[in-house]
C-alpha cells in the first residue's frame, strides 16, 4: 500500500485496479475464447451444406433451381465461414457494416441490372432493328 501511494495512486486507484479484471470486461476486450463445441459444430454445419450442394448435381437438378441451390448453399457455408473463424460475430457492428454491406450493395446494383437488361433489350431492337 506504501509503494502505491509512493508511485502516486490513492488507495481508491489501487482498488479499482485490482477488482477490473473481476468484471471480465477488461479480459474480454484483450482475449476470447470460444468453446470448441462452437467449433465443431459449425464444421458440422459447413460439411452437411457441402454434402447437399454435391448432392444438388448426384441428383442431376438442372437449370435456375440448380445455380439457386448451389448459391444458396456457398452463401450460407461463406456466412459460417466469415461469422465464426474470421470472428465477424464478435466484432463491432460498424466494421461489420463495413464489410458485409459493399457486398449486399453490389448484389443489389446486380439485380437491379438484370432487370434493366430487358429494357435495354426491347429499346435496342425497337430502335436499331433485330440485326442481320
Amino acid at each position: 500500500m506504501a509503494e502505491a501511494t509512493a508511485n502516486g495512486l490513492g488507495q481508491h486507484a489501487l482498488h479499482a485496479a485490482h477488482e477490473a479484471p473481476a468484471t471480465g470486461v477488461a479480459d474480454a476486450d484483450v482475449h476470447q475464447e470460444h468453446p470448441i463445441k462452437l467449433y465443431l459444430v459449425v464444421w458440422a454445419w459447413l460439411f452437411i451444406l457441402s454434402a447437399c450442394s454435391y448432392m444438388v448435381d448426384y441428383f442431376g437438378v438442372h437449370g435456375y433451381l440448380r445455380w439457386s441451390l448451389i448459391l444458396i448453399f456457398m452463401m450460407l457455408k461463406a456466412g459460417l465461414i466469415v461469422a465464426v473463424f474470421m470472428h465477424m460475430a464478435w466484432e463491432r457492428l460498424a466494421l461489420t457494416y463495413a464489410i458485409i454491406l459493399p457486398p449486399v450493395l453490389v448484389l443489389v446494383f446486380v439485380a437491379m441490372m438484370v432487370f434493366e437488361a430487358d429494357y435495354t433489350l426491347l429499346t435496342r431492337t425497337s430502335f436499331f432493328g433485330a440485326g442481320p
